[in-house]
């Protein structure tokens, strides 16, 4: 199927590891070129970068100015025509919701929400002048699946669920689709590293981390979690030309864990 994006020029945040790569790897081989947007980079992102089709921009969106110096320096290479909006991060507040501390609620929100709303609003003008492009935010289930294990991600989440919606409906007419997707556990570092968010339940609670990736997949109808290749799929269809009429919407990828319509 061609979803055309032959020739198409995209910036991805959080472009790396994990989802945001997976994207990387999804547009390019769909014919698109690519900006990949992250703080640093990695040994597979550097082979894309080798075989040029991706371009390497460092930049770190929990600042305030390090959004519009990343959509600058894509916009220095041609118009854009689609914005992925990845980067986040999640970490367990396994003392509960007294010991998150106004620091941790504004790092989260900077991450989580902010890097997005400023990611989009540097790149929003020259789409509107052209009247075409394409916005699409990985989201979280957490926007509607609230956790006090993860209370001010899911917030966060919440929050940029509402806006990409909203969004949605005031640069329809221009020409632009905004659309998100929310996955629940993906099998990468966020979840299964050595730093996720198995391990540190699993050292909380004396569990390994194994068993604890096995109980949280156990509760989707699927049995597991899922791919960011499968995650990454979902996000190219909705960037090219086959869903060039599906905006405001989110699209759910969960094994079928969230069990409520």
């Amino acid at each position: 199927m061609d979803l055309g994006l032959t020739g198409k020029r995209a910036l991805v945040t959080g472009a790396s590891k994990g989802i945001g790569l997976a994207i990387v790897q999804g547009l390019v081989a769909e014919g698109a070129t690519v900006v990949a947007g992250a703080r640093h980079s990695s040994v597979d992102l550097d082979r894309l970068v080798a075989a040029g089709t991706v371009e390497f921009v460092a930049a770190d969106l929990s600042t305030r100015g390090g959004p519009a110096a990343l959509v600058d320096a894509a916009l220095a290479g041609g118009p854009l025509d689609v914005v992925v909006n990845n980067a986040g991060a999640v970490k367990p507040r396994l003392a509960g919701f007294a010991a998150i501390s106004d620091d941790d609620w504004a790092a989260t929100f900077e991450l989580t929400l902010f890097a997005a709303v400023r990611t989009t609003r540097a790149a929003l003008p020259g789409m509107i002048e052209r009247g075409s492009g394409t916005i699409v935010t990985v989201c979280s289930v957490n926007a509607f699946l609230p956790d006090p294990a993860v209370l001010d991600y899911s917030a966060a989440k919440a929050a940029l669920a509402n806006f990409s919606k909203s969004l949605s409906k005031e640069v329809g007419p221009a020409g632009i689709r905004v659309n998100t997707v929310s996955p629940g556990p993906v099998t990468t570092d966020l979840w299964l590293g050595d730093d996720g968010v198995a391990a540190t339940v699993g050292g909380a609670q004396s569990v390994d981390p194994r068993d604890v990736a096995a109980q949280q997949a156990a509760h989707a109808p699927s049995g597991r979690f899922t791919s960011a290749a499968e995650v990454a799929d979902l996000v190219v269809l909705l960037a090219g030309e086959r869903a060039a009429n599906v905006t405001g919407a989110d699209f759910v990828v969960d094994g079928g864990l969230v069990t409520t319509l």
